[in-house]
């Protein structure tokens, strides 16, 4: 892949999304909900268009899984981001108990009355639609968003990763490829608040550059599983098992900290993503280590 490509494929994956993004804030604007979270998901397609816009070939990416001997970055992919979410939520509320509030008062104020008549006329409570998402969150709701995530995956980690981590060094590329998918969220979380809110302390600017150290954590352990597997398909059940169990730790959050995401309890805060920072700096450093024995040994 020539530098030229490169940079034409991250003029066209910042500018389509960015576009896309603005038609969802209006949509957002506009309190037409759901038409902005699927303006939002269309998206995450942005890099893999750039990628064709860009010329770069899709092949070698490994689009046909391998997966025997290698079942168990399957089960890190699919399970490996709810381990981790439930550490960190574990560990937010240990350390901030009157945040935890089991009665679903979050989850109510977040339907609202509509969506609880809802619930009603379908039959269900809130304890027990709280049981479905988490169930949903940990079993299948990964693979359906994998497929999302790969329009993503494919620009990021299959094209991004590989050049950086090639100029740069495997743990420098990881880091700054991580910073460029965050810098990527930015629009919409400055016109509607994605992720953390409007209100919090230190908003909007706190909020993104926190999401570009989430950003650079999730990439490394995305990147590390793409690394082990050699199948892009990994890569993206990461990618969807993380967005797919984001919410789950908020299911037992008091109503009142709703705009302090940046603590926790999803990864994307302080503490509740923590665990996750810990793993990616563990494979940055060990990965690090092992790239400059290899140099040594060559020179």
């Amino acid at each position: 892949m020539k530098e030229k490509q490169l940079r034409v494929y991250l003029i066209w994956a910042f500018a389509i999304a960015w576009l896309v993004q603005g038609v969802a804030a209006w949509l957002f604007w506009q309190g037409q909900v759901a038409a902005y979270q699927l303006t939002l998901m269309v998206s995450m397609f942005a890099p893999f268009v750039a990628v064709l816009l860009a010329g770069i070939p899709l092949r070698g990416m490994g689009w046909k899984p391998q997966l025997r001997g290698r079942w168990k970055w399957l089960f890190a992919a699919w399970f490996g981001p709810a381990i981790l979410g439930v550490l960190g939520a574990g560990l937010y509320y240990a350390l901030l108990p009157n945040r935890l509030d089991t009665t679903g008062a979050y989850l109510t104020a977040q339907l609202g009355e509509a969506g609880l008549a809802q619930l009603e006329a379908a039959g269900m409570t809130v304890p027990i639609y709280m049981l479905i998402q988490t169930v949903t969150a940990l079993t299948w709701a990964p693979f359906v968003n994998m497929f999302a995530a790969l329009g993503e995956e494919v620009g990021w980690r299959g094209v991004l990763y590989p050049r950086l981590k090639q100029r740069f060094g495997v743990s420098c590329g990881r880091v700054i490829g991580g910073v460029i998918w965050g810098i990527w969220h930015w629009p919409i979380m400055i016109l509607t608040g994605y992720e953390y809110g409007l209100s919090y302390l230190g908003a909007p600017v706190l909020g993104m550059l926190l999401f570009c150290l989430f950003a650079v954590s999730a990439g490394t352990l995305i990147d590390f599983l793409y690394e082990k597997s050699e199948c892009i398909w990994i890569p993206s059940l990461t990618h969807g098992a993380i967005n797919a169990f984001a919410g789950v730790p908020l299911l037992v959050l008091a109503p009142g900290y709703a705009d302090r995401m940046t603590i926790g309890p999803a990864m994307i805060g302080v503490v509740g993503g923590l665990p996750l920072l810990i793993l990616a700096a563990i494979l940055l450093l060990r990965d690090g280590r092992n790239e400059c024995r290899r140099e040594s040994h060559r020179s």
